[in-house]
């Protein structure tokens, strides 16, 4: 079987912007895509089938946090990542890299790897990008990511060269370990916010041979010019035939911004973390549903949304299941976040396809400024 298929359908005509269809062993993936957090095997608060319901095809699960619990081969024995968490579309499983460089207290960094202290239980771990992909391997994810140093900003050109050149002897030893021929590898864009090093980093992956390439390190701090020329000069370097996935990046802003700039995967746990601190994403901005304006507010939260959540329960009850702390009020406010994300993914698909992507992007930004009016 082969690991993964990528076509490009349509083409924007005023920008990098494209609608394309990655073929995995889990089904078909219409891009560009989000793709919900799942770090722990699960989409926090969401069952599968809801997220099927919301029209998700692909999740996101984090290597770092399935070896660490209940482990890469408790998983593979209990019949692989889909099986264990009853999910049967799409997965891409991330390396662990960035979570061993933000989670882990204690780290060393060598040229054979990173070892790390375990956030759950103080225990050291040796990881190198052979055991990255052995994780990865067992899971059965349809795509694995390569190990990646990720950089804290702001870095100086010196620490972000010198963790762009480890990243790209990592990738190569991550493409040589590879055994699974049904499982996709993507090489890992670093260069910190530096274009010049981010495009010399992409050729460089480009030379190894992957299939598909990630753009990491970026929406760390750096301001929104730096991150889109960082992006642009990736895109530059990586071939058209290969999808482009820019990890950890999820506001609307961001999406149509990445998407304009020829980006077709993403993923970020901002939908569902904002769900669990009451902020909502609605077609004029933020709203943040414990505010006291909405105590006897008995619209929707967006009038113009057709999810279950808004078609049934008014901004009042949400506010009230919010303060009470009850689960409900933080799955219904994460089941609204991902349909209205997803819901914008398949807009954005749409618009392309229709040859009308500047107006739509036109179109949100003048809505969000009317609103701020």
């Amino acid at each position: 079987m082969a690991a993964l298929g990528f076509r490009v359908l349509y083409k924007d005509g005023r920008s990098r912007g494209r609608v394309g269809e990655l073929t995995t062993g889990h089904g078909a993936v219409a891009t560009p895509a989000f793709m919900p957090v799942g770090s722990q095997a699960t989409v926090k608060g969401i069952s599968p089938e809801e997220l099927t319901g919301l029209g998700a095809e692909m999740v996101l699960c984090n290597a770092y946090h399935l070896y660490l619990r209940p482990g890469h081969r408790v998983i593979e024995e209990m019949g692989g990542l889909h099986r264990f968490m009853g999910w049967s579309r799409a997965i891409l499983t991330d390396s662990g890299g960035y979570q061993v460089f933000s989670l882990a207290p204690l780290r060393k960094v060598t040229d054979d790897g990173v070892t790390f202290q375990s956030h759950l239980d103080g225990s050291l771990h040796h990881l190198t990008p052979e055991l990255a992909i052995e994780i990865q391997e067992s899971l059965g994810a349809d795509v694995a990511m390569v190990l990646d140093e990720c950089l804290r900003y702001p870095a100086t050109a010196a620490e972000a060269e010198a963790a762009l050149a480890r990243t790209t002897v990592w990738a190569r030893r991550c493409r040589d370990a590879r055994r699974r021929p049904d499982q996709a590898l993507f090489g890992i864009v670093q260069g910190a916010h530096y274009p010049d090093l981010r495009a010399r980093a992409a050729a460089d992956l480009v030379k190894i041979g992957f299939d598909g390439y990630a753009l990491g390190g970026l929406s760390l701090g750096e301001d929104k010019p730096a991150m889109h020329a960082a992006i642009e000069a990736s895109v530059e370097e990586l071939p058209e035939s290969a999808p482009r996935y820019l990890m950890g990046v999820g506001t609307p802003e961001d999406l149509i911004e990445g998407v304009e700039r020829g980006i077709d995967l993403f993923d970020c746990v901002m939908p569902t973390r904002h769900g669990r601190t009451g902020w909502l994403f609605t077609s004029f901005g933020r709203v943040l549903i414990k505010n006291a304006q909405y105590a006897r507010d008995a619209s929707p939260v967006d009038p113009a949304c057709a999810c279950p959540v808004c078609r049934t329960y008014s901004r009042a009850y949400l506010r009230h299941l919010f303060l009470a702390k009850e689960m409900l009020g933080v799955r219904l406010n994460t089941l609204h976040n991902l349909h209205y994300i997803l819901t914008l993914m398949a807009e954005l698909r749409e618009a392309i396809q229709g040859g009308s992507f500047s107006e739509f992007r036109d179109r949100f930004y003048a809505t969000r400024e009317a609103c701020r009016t």
